[in-house]
């Protein structure tokens, strides 16, 4: 998808400015940590900021402490690169030799990063793009056989946001040189409450616990998802169908007895399980801001049935891909508001999946190892958010086999109301033999629909062998033809197109062609030159990029084609 014809890409790609040197720098070390031994101590003095900056030194005098936002206690660490400085903050920490510590973090804010260095063995680092909310950074290092003090440390990036620091930790064997006591385990939480369902998800809120500083969500005596906050979605439930859940609280010293038990019911589904009507409008929403009407999704007419949310980003481990909601660009939208309005879209029947990919999107799925990090990182996002399912739009590549074995993984995960939507361009979907076409038919069985970009390709050949010019009915009938009568059911057959002429650079046509190339589609009326070889009154509707262009417009197309699909036989 455009992100606009012509206009750099949203914020978060002035990561590719950054030399390669800088990027081997700050390559991260993700190692997934365990809970601390009982013998564990937290050697970091002040560790929550609560005696001011005493025993941290922060660069030109970058840092102070503020009493909100706080992750707990009462104070937190704000520190702010100014010029050449990036505010970093540092503590010289005693350890034991040859021993492994787990260094953590809470933070929030700008671009900010955590390391160590002095550790007589590998120096490690790890980093967070800039956060709404608190997040947790996490990392292991070992010390050397004569290592006794190592040197923590935070900062930000030149010319960032300033960034905020709660809670730091460095467990492992006592150093001798003192430090915060460590924690309590928490106790359970209370109030453990269903607050929403649809036919493939369950909301919950419980009560905060004190010394918490996570919480463990199960359902039906199985760990599904972890947060930081006290709601929870999850996600990728059957329709009709009743789960039981629990929630457990977390810190660094253990994890705390369940709660109560609470039921909750999925709502009936419909269209195989996916809840959705027989035809569907679909609406990318923008994530950013690129002269479109900037919207939060609360804002997206009711007329789309699946929002896209246009794009989950690459990371630096092949396959994997995380979310940042673009909150500066969306004018103050924060994540809880972004969670409460996928949970209110959802209780009205319409459908939210994360996009993956974009005009810019760099994901690979190139193997077996980054497929199933693929899926890993999906379902999480899914668990996260809400997200009902995954909108494939890789318009830089795709590997057939890896991503038909990334799609059945996240399936497995997700179950039978799992959404998956793809967005291929035009040349994508000519022949069978291309990876997208190949993708979409070797996943035809847990596929929602194909919205191809009938957009930005200049002439193609339809399904008759003809060639024609796009911007016509002709063109988004004769094309669609092609998967119709080469493998893909109607059922999962949409015809993408843009919302405005400035949501893409070439191929907008009028929303009353759009209403004709589906009448011809669906009941042989209103054709141009092109007529299919027969009917298909199970096509399943219309795409758009964007949802946000089509604001910029009036919402003239969805306020035309969204009737319109919803009345198709």
């Amino acid at each position: 998808m455009d992100r606009t014809p012509g206009t750099p890409g949203p914020r978060r790609r002035r990561l590719r400015l950054w030399s390669g040197a800088v990027t081997a720098a700050l390559a991260l070390s993700l190692a997934v940590t365990g809970q601390a031994s009982a013998a564990d101590v937290n050697n970091a003095k002040n560790a929550g900021f609560e005696s001011g900056l005493s025993n941290w030194t922060c660069s030109a005098d970058s840092g102070t402490t503020v009493s909100s936002p706080v992750h707990s206690g009462s104070a937190a660490l704000k520190a702010t690169p100014a010029g050449l400085d990036h505010a970093k903050c540092t503590q010289t920490v005693a350890v034991r030799p040859d021993s492994t510590y787990t260094l953590s973090a809470w933070v929030r804010g700008g671009y900010t990063y955590l390391g160590a260095t002095g550790t007589g063995t590998t120096d490690v680092s790890t980093w967070t793009p800039d956060s709404a909310d608190w997040k947790q950074l996490s990392t292991t290092f070992t010390t050397g056989p004569s290592t006794t003090s190592v040197t923590v440390y935070l900062h930000g990036w030149y010319g960032q946001a300033a960034y905020y620091a709660d809670d730091v930790s460095v467990y492992g064997p006592d150093g001798g040189g003192g430090g915060d006591p460590s924690p309590a385990v928490p106790a359970a939480p209370s109030g453990l409450r269903v607050t929403g369902t649809t036919s493939s998800s369950v909301s919950l809120a419980w009560n905060a616990v004190s010394g918490a500083t996570g919480y463990s969500v199960y359902r039906n005596g199985t760990k599904v998802t972890a947060v930081t906050g006290t709601t929870a979605t999850v996600t990728g439930l059957a329709p009709s169908t009743s789960y039981s859940f629990q929630v457990t609280a977390t810190n660094a010293a253990g994890e705390s007895p369940r709660s109560a038990t609470v039921t909750g019911t999925t709502t009936s589904g419909g269209n195989g399980g996916t809840g959705l009507p027989k035809h569907v409008v679909t609406g990318y929403w923008q994530n950013f801001d690129n002269g479109a009407t900037v919207q939060r999704l609360s804002d997206v007419p009711s007329h789309y049935d699946i929002i896209a949310v246009a794009f989950a980003d690459a990371t630096s481990t092949p396959g994997a891909v995380t979310f940042n909601l673009d909150t500066a660009g969306l004018r103050g939208y924060t994540v809880e508001q972004f969670k409460a309005d996928i949970r209110a879209k959802q209780a009205a029947g319409k459908k939210v999946v994360i996009s993956v990919g974009g005009e810019k999107g760099t994901v690979r799925v190139d193997d077996s190892a980054s497929a199933t990090r693929f899926a890993d990182s999906v379902y999480s996002l899914m668990q996260t958010y809400g997200f009902d399912g995954v909108d494939i739009d890789l318009e830089n590549g795709l590997n057939a086999t890896y991503m038909t074995q990334a799609l059945r993984a996240l399936s497995a995960k997700a179950g039978p109301s799992l959404i998956i939507t793809m967005a291929p361009q035009t040349i994508d979907m000519q022949s069978t033999s291309a990876a997208y076409f190949r993708t979409a038919l070797n996943v035809k069985d847990i596929l929602t629909v194909v919205n191809t970009q009938y957009y930005n390709s200049g002439s193609m050949l339809g399904c008759d062998g003809k060639v024609y010019s796009q911007g016509s009915v002709d063109f988004l009938t004769a094309l669609a033809c092609i998967q119709l009568e080469n493998g893909l059911a109607p059922s999962q057959v949409g015809l993408g197109v843009p919302a405005s002429p400035r949501g893409a650079g070439s191929g907008y046509v009028s929303p009353t062609v759009v209403n004709n190339a589906l009448d011809c589609l669906t009941k042989l009326t209103n054709c141009g030159s092109f007529k299919p070889p027969r009917a298909y009154p199970d096509l399943r509707g219309a795409m758009t990029w964007s949802t946000n262009w089509d604001a910029a417009a009036g919402n003239t197309w969805s306020n035309t084609v969204g009737p319109h699909v919803h009345a198709l036989p």
